[in-house]
């Protein structure tokens, strides 16, 4: 085993166990908390999307970010307008999907500074209010985490094994049509396994959770075309052999607003 897999291996199961001990032992206000430290940190390093590079400027944006992020969760608190910016998090992605599919080369300083609050923004408000459902709200997130999991590892061995044809070779040339497909049915197996646990009704939910796991592809490769342009390969290096934070919550960055919005939509909260 490479010195690379170990550290990688090792980081994630003390995250695993970090995500475990918060979500089912410690109060949601904890979670809540860790939510806008890992927001931080993530516009910290998409600080370097911006060609930010002088510490104050990048601190700056990270704390931009947190303050705008801060401002939607007050005006969360009213339900109308909690799902008015979960819905303006949707069409936002849908307009990611569009830009990735047509123009994924396109983008500089500007639009990487504009997009990183309409990604990091709704993932916080999402993230946030989703541990704060009652009754479940921290068994939620913990599934929608197992569910993403799913999803990315079912796409990474998918395409290792069965991989032919490129899904994005311009922003990703490792994801594959092939390893896509399997992700989905991996995320079809977790939101069977959900449905039973939280005895909802099937097919809405299992809608969601697919819908879900779609949009995570979104975030991931939206990420990966900002690190393309700027010519990274991780957004950071604070998690060994993972890279940095929007490394690991790319996905859920889409995922998580979308879970949500979906669970309220639908009328599915446990």
């Amino acid at each position: 085993m490479s010195s690379t897999l170990r550290a990688r291996i090792v980081t994630a199961l003390l995250l695993a166990a970090l995500v475990i001990v918060v979500l089912l032992y410690l109060p949601p206000a904890v979670a809540a908390v860790l939510v806008s430290i890992a927001i931080f940190a993530a516009g910290w390093e998409w600080a370097g999307f911006v060609r930010l590079t002088a510490v104050p400027a990048r601190l700056g944006y990270a704390a931009g970010i947190v303050l705008v992020l801060s401002a939607a969760e007050a005006l969360a608190r009213d339900p109308a307008w909690l799902e008015l910016l979960l819905r303006a998090a949707a069409l936002w992605w849908f307009v990611a999907f569009v830009w990735l599919a047509v123009r994924a080369e396109a983008g500089g300083r500007l639009a990487a500074g504009v997009v990183g609050f309409l990604v990091l923004v709704p993932a916080g408000l999402g993230l946030a209010h989703l541990v704060a459902l009652r009754p479940n709200g921290q068994v939620l997130l913990l599934y929608l985490l197992v569910l993403i999991a799913a999803a990315d590892v079912g796409a990474y061995f998918g395409g290792r094994r069965y991989g032919r044809r490129k899904l994005a070779p311009h922003v990703s040339p490792g994801k594959t049509w092939e390893g896509f497909a399997a992700g989905m049915l991996s995320a079809a197996a977790v939101g069977v396994a959900g449905a039973l646990l939280f005895d909802v009704p099937l097919w809405p939910w299992l809608f969601l959770c697919e819908l879900v796991a779609l949009v995570s592809v979104v975030g991931d490769l939206t990420e990966s075309m900002f690190k393309r342009h700027v010519g990274l390969k991780d957004s950071g290096s604070l998690l060994p052999g993972h890279g940095g934070v929007l490394d690991r919550i790319d996905s859920l960055t889409a995922a998580a607003p979308t879970f949500l919005l979906g669970l309220l939509a639908l009328g599915l909260q446990p």
